[in-house]
């Protein structure tokens, strides 16, 4: 699953040319810098149960969207509501036929960059936060699903996401131990595909894989994250933590 990232980029400019240097043309000449702010909000560690307003990449540009899908066809408030609690993430071997997600696996898709995200390992009784972070690159390029609902009520239009995700590769099955599943990470080469609404579904499909581990580092770090009422968006949310009850599972620094 993933359900709490890190987001430490500050500087929507240096977001955008991170993408636009991978995109084709098309993307960048239709680039809509007007709706992300020019200062993002940074996070060490944010939970998406707080439906955090995020930045995506799009195939028409980055955009600020909400954590936590709420289907168009969500009849209410209090609907919208009630599904976004379980659609913080979209289970990859599914999301075809879902009826959250199976329209917008066809032609609604973004990618979420993140730092890295934070995943647990149980220990008997006991659950131990890790801190997942790309092993040669500043971001993971998480892949999305995107929709736009309009509350009735009051005219307000929501737009939000959810996060795919796939089985576990040996490393995040190694730490996330029970349900053993991971975020879908796009390679750079995939991404320009993946938010093309043109792209073929089978192929959309195809792409849904876990990443290879060796393009992955991950440490532990405070309990304290295991705590919402404790102050987790810090930078000691990142700092390697040393367990001698936990057996010993470090691959780098961030």
């Amino acid at each position: 699953m993933c359900y709490s990232i890190a987001f430490l980029e500050r500087k929507a400019l240096r977001l955008i040319q991170r993408y636009s240097g991978i995109l084709p043309p098309s993307w960048r000449e239709n680039l809509k810098t007007e709706s992300m702010p020019e200062n993002l909000s940074h996070y060490y560690f944010v939970s998406g149960f707080t439906h955090p307003v995020l930045p995506v990449i799009k195939h028409s540009g980055p955009e600020m969207l909400y954590w936590g899908l709420i289907p168009h066809w969500a009849k209410d408030t209090a609907a919208a509501e009630k599904i976004r609690k379980g659609t913080l993430n979209a289970v990859g071997e599914t999301v075809s036929h879902k009826p959250s997600f199976r329209k917008s696996i066809r032609s609604k898709r973004c990618v979420l960059p993140v730092s890295g995200f934070f995943e647990w390992k149980a220990v008997n009784d006991a659950k131990y936060p890790y801190y997942i972070y790309p092993a040669g690159d500043s971001m993971f390029s998480l892949g999305c699903l995107y929709d736009t609902w309009t509350d009735q009520q009051t005219g307000e239009i929501i737009k939000t996401f959810s996060i795919i995700t796939t089985p576990a590769n040996p490393l995040m099955a190694e730490i996330h131990n029970r349900k053993k599943r991971m975020p879908f990470i796009l390679k750079t080469e995939q991404i320009a595909r993946w938010i093309d609404p043109a792209s073929p579904n089978d192929q959309i499909l195809s792409m849904i894989e876990p990443l290879d581990e060796k393009e992955m580092c991950a440490h532990p770090v405070s309990r304290d994250l295991n705590y919402a009422n404790k102050e987790r968006n810090t930078p000691a949310a990142l700092k390697e933590h040393h367990y001698p009850e936990l057996p010993f599972l470090s691959t780098g620094n961030p």
